[in-house]
């Protein structure tokens, strides 16, 4: 069946990951059983969840092992296969390996099949059309339960998660206000056609900036930063609003010092719903996300940000960028 190369865990990062804790190693292709089937990586994704995973403590999976390949989602084209659903030429997102090839049967989870749509580049399936944006609308409306004439904050926004909330939320007639760290992200968020763009960085006092954009109070609050973010944000929230916990990117290169946040009362105050969510636990609305996610690509409404790289040895690279802060819009490496 010939080699297949895998990014495996050479030993577990402190703070954010070096080069030296990730190893390129091959090895043989294995043969697909009954009910299995071979996938060859075209996509990888990184993204900051996978940050958790190299931790020697528990996730929502469980923790690489040392010599084990990073664990994340990936897209691929079915090479060879025993089951009778997934013949070889499909195309399928799951939670897989960085591995150019690797087999899945068919439980394997956020297992889906992927039809590309002609003149979508196929990347794009693991950004905004894919995962990224899944993530997104299960975050704003399942959980948020934004309505239009709601306001919208979201932090991190313009990372690919945030930059699409951001922009499916204006599509849906909410007012958006984004949070990003640097005058570049800043003009992300601008072109993007958010009402109010903050750079924390910049700013003297993030909340005097926020309660001017948003004097009426927040409704849903899309959290992908977690820490002090939240803690300021908190008390900014109307009467029964909402938060969305995407993740908590603040803490994840220095998960053994997290930020005790101290506005939890304001909870009971105005009586908030804060929720951590994972996209695959809401199977029942998957369809209807799709569906929409193109269709606001295909309005223009939604325009999918990635940056891009190509080679699987670049992997990494890729994530190392990311969680240094490098990088705007979806982390992508074609192979």
């Amino acid at each position: 069946m010939g080699k297949v190369r895998q990014i495996v865990l050479a030993r577990r990062p402190a703070g954010v990951p070096q080069p030296e804790d990730f190893e390129l190693v091959e090895g043989a292709i294995g043969e697909p059983g009954d009910g299995e089937f071979l996938v060859a990586m075209r996509v990888g994704s990184v993204d900051p969840a996978i940050r958790g995973f190299l931790d020697d403590r528990p996730s929502y999976i469980e923790p690489v092992q040392l010599g084990e390949p990073i664990k994340g989602m990936s897209l691929g084209e079915v090479v060879v296969s025993r089951h009778p659903d997934y013949p070889v030429g499909t195309f399928v997102r799951a939670f897989a390996h960085w591995a150019d090839h690797y087999i899945l049967s068919g439980d394997a989870w956020g297992l889906e099949k992927v039809r590309p749509q002609q003149g979508v580049e196929l990347h794009h399936y693991m950004g905004a059309l894919g995962p990224v944006g899944l993530t997104a609308w299960v975050g704003l409306f399942a959980v948020g339960e934004a309505k239009p004439g709601e306001t919208v904050l979201v932090s991190a926004a313009a990372g690919a998660t945030g930059s699409t909330v951001g922009q499916i939320a204006k599509a849906s007639g909410c007012k958006v206000i984004g949070i990003a760290g640097s005058p570049e992200k800043v003009q992300v968020m601008r072109d993007l056609g958010f009402d109010a763009a903050i750079d924390y960085r910049a700013t003297s006092d993030l909340v005097a900036d926020v309660s001017a954009a948003a004097p009426e109070g927040i409704d849903v609050f899309f959290d992908n930063v977690g820490g002090e973010m939240l803690e300021a944000m908190l008390p900014l929230m109307r009467l029964h609003g909402r938060v969305a916990v995407c993740g908590m990117i603040d803490q994840y290169n220095d998960a053994d010092h997290p930020h005790g946040v101290t506005t939890l009362w304001q909870l009971v105050v105005n009586r908030i719903k804060m929720q951590g969510f994972i996209t695959y636990d809401y199977p029942e609305v998957l369809e209807r996300a799709q569906r929409e996610l193109d269709g606001w690509v295909r309005e223009g409404k939604l325009k999918p940000l990635a940056n891009v790289r190509d080679g699987f040895e670049r992997l990494p690279e890729a994530f190392i960028d990311l969680m240094s802060g490098r990088t705007i819009g979806k982390t992508l490496v074609r192979i």
